[in-house]
């Protein structure tokens, strides 16, 4: 059944709810007058503790949370959100990832104490087996971004970033695996006046390819930021969003990616994974004022010099 739209009065709700339970977003000068939002700073290194919390946080309400916990399908940085909000919340979590995660991500799981189960190479077939899992021990089900209340908690991100930038913003810049981010925050971006520019992989561009078809679509994922971009299907939601004015699609090839990311660490000092470098690799248009967000940086040193 697909979800309703996403509103900004759900934002809104989301920003009361989880207030004082995530960091605010650091704000960074960057270059030409744009700026940097250090979402990599956030609890569990990504953004995703923020739509975690909120859908963790309704659900304790509401007075439905489960004897039986949480789980979770993720390609890494949405199950390390939901085991920490579990953890929080005093409720199990189960999550399941595919095979090849990243080995960082599986021993941040398991140090929040979620109950880690490897499956498939794919994010699908984790999927697939957390479904199964739900369905049998009667775990609320959550998602990694198709989900109103994550895709929410993703979006109180705007309203943090437009506060700490006096001159105004002309664009908000994110990177899209499938769009739980992206929807939640161009929702309030093009509430304030703000554009949007979605940036993905082009070898990983599930919502490009939901643009181009006029309905979501599978799409195939190859790129260097498929650990965390690697969404099959962009939801619903995020689709529905980038039909809007004021909402661009651009793609970025591997090698840009790992260009800016490369450039990040050099220039700056900053490590984030590659999903977070796929937003910086996006070259702003002239006098354009953007905010790109970095949105996470649960990634390994080895191969940064």
């Amino acid at each position: 059944m697909p979800h309703p739209p996403l509103t900004p009065g759900d934002i809104k709700a989301a920003a009361d709810r989880i207030a004082g339970h995530v960091r605010p977003v650091t704000v960074a000068p960057a270059d030409s007058g744009n700026v940097l939002a250090l979402e990599f700073m956030q609890h569990t290194g990504s953004f995703k503790a923020r739509g975690a919390m909120n859908f963790l946080l309704a659900h304790r309400e509401a007075g439905t949370l489960p004897d039986a916990g949480v789980t979770i399908a993720s390609g890494g940085n949405a199950g390390l959100a939901c085991a920490w909000a579990a953890r929080a919340n005093h409720v199990r979590a189960t999550v399941f990832l595919p095979e090849n995660a990243p080995p960082v991500k599986v021993a941040r799981l398991n140090s929040y104490g979620a109950d880690v189960r490897l499956v498939g190479t794919r994010y699908d077939e984790a999927r697939a087996a957390c479904a199964e899992f739900a369905r049998e021990s009667g775990a609320l089900a959550s998602h990694a971004y198709d989900h109103p209340l994550v895709a929410a908690g993703a979006g109180t991100l705007t309203g943090e970033i437009l506060c700490q930038v006096p001159g105004g913003l002309d664009t908000i810049v994110v990177s899209v695996g499938g769009g739980g981010l992206f929807a939640g925050v161009a929702t309030a971006a093009l509430e304030a006046g703000v554009e949007v520019v979605a940036v993905e992989p082009a070898n990983c561009r599930a919502l490009n390819a939901a643009l181009a078809a006029g309905h979501v679509v599978d799409a195939p994922v190859d790129s260097v930021a498929a650990d965390s971009l690697g969404a099959t299907r962009a939801s619903g939601t995020a689709l529905a969003v980038a039909r809007r004015d004021g909402v661009r699609s651009v793609l970025v090839d591997d090698e840009a990616i790992v260009r800016a990311r490369q450039r990040l660490w050099d220039e700056r000092r900053l490590a984030v994974e590659h999903a977070a470098a796929t937003a910086y690799a996006y070259e702003p248009r002239p006098t354009e004022r953007t905010a790109v967000v970095l949105c996470g940086a649960n990634t390994g040193l080895a191969d940064l010099t």
